[in-house]
């Protein structure tokens, strides 16, 4: 009895020990806790700086192409053709062929972003060939413009026949964007939670009525979002529609997707390229106009986002 009672260890010394531990560990964590709370106000900071300097740059840039172009915006100066004389130069037919542009690359685009994305998203199974196929459609989401430029060019413009027409050029930009609306679209559907399409088979849906009337409006604020992005970014590209043969002098209106024509972008980039210092402020005039019809296009875009959103109800 005597022997098992000298090996047991007294309880007073392991309450110490546990003290003294605990104390050690606490020691420690308290510079961690004031590192980590330095460094992640120190990353605040830092987010902060970048957010601020970037909206600083760019409402310089605003300000200073605004300043430049005002004086030269006019009522003539959106109802005239282009012109080797400044005061008479005008975007017409740039305003006229970027709406051909945008309506026919959305018509061309929208439809089979959305279905690719809701057949890849809902109907298709996990496979070789659906691995492969969102390994491309990420890969084509990084693609530089110019490439998509050679594509349109060698498909649209020889094979096709299509010539330097609006719908080479719609087709061009709508394989374009097709990634990012695919991606935005895929992204949209998987955020809409199980228990909708649950819900929708326990009353009976199929598949089909489950994603019409169900997936899609849940997930029409996040497809929106994708296709508001995609169609702000094919308003602004140049180089492919300069690879395809976009001309950079239309003095007529198209009036079908096969004529030629020309774009705001290109229109300021030949004006931007002259060396006379008139045409350098027409282009700032011509900057101005087309980010107000992007600010107008992306604030009806958002609207209707927003009340497609206030819609749901779960």
């Amino acid at each position: 009895m005597s022997e098992s009672y000298t090996t047991m260890t007294p309880i007073s010394n392991f309450s110490i020990s546990t003290e003294s531990t605990s104390q050690k560990k606490a020691e420690l964590w308290v510079p961690r806790y004031r590192f980590r709370k330095i460094l992640s106000f120190g990353f605040a900071l830092l987010a902060l700086a970048s957010t601020v300097g970037g909206v600083l740059i760019l409402c310089y840039l605003l300000w200073t192409i605004s300043a430049e172009g005002i004086n030269s915006l006019s009522w003539d100066f959106l109802n005239n053709f282009p012109s080797r004389f400044p005061h008479k130069a005008g975007i017409k037919a740039a305003l006229w062929g970027s709406a051909y542009m945008a309506i026919f690359t959305a018509l061309i685009s929208i439809p089979l972003g959305v279905g690719a994305a809701v057949y890849l998203e809902e109907f298709s199974t996990d496979s070789k060939l659906r691995r492969m196929i969102d390994t491309n459609i990420a890969n084509l989401a990084g693609v530089p413009s110019i490439i998509y430029g050679m594509l349109g060019l060698a498909v649209f413009v020889r094979f096709m026949g299509l010539g330097r027409s609006i719908l080479a050029g719609a087709l061009t930009m709508a394989v374009l964007i097709l990634p990012i609306i695919i991606v935005s679209a895929r992204e949209a559907l998987k955020a809409v939670p199980q228990s909708v399409r649950h819900a929708a088979f326990a009353l009976g849906a199929t598949n089909w009525q489950t994603i019409r009337s169900h997936v899609l409006p849940v997930a029409m604020p996040g497809i929106l979002t994708g296709i508001i992005l995609s169609m702000a970014r094919a308003a602004g590209e140049t180089a492919p529609l300069i690879l395809i043969g976009a001309l950079s002098f239309v003095a007529f209106v198209p009036e079908g997707p096969l004529d030629s024509f020309t774009v705001l972008p290109i229109q300021v980039f030949n004006w931007v390229s002259r060396p006379q210092e008139e045409f350098h402020q027409i282009a700032a005039a011509g900057i101005v106009v087309l980010v107000a019809l992007l600010l107008v296009t992306n604030g009806l875009a958002v609207l209707i986002r927003m009340r497609s959103q206030r819609k749901i109800q779960w």
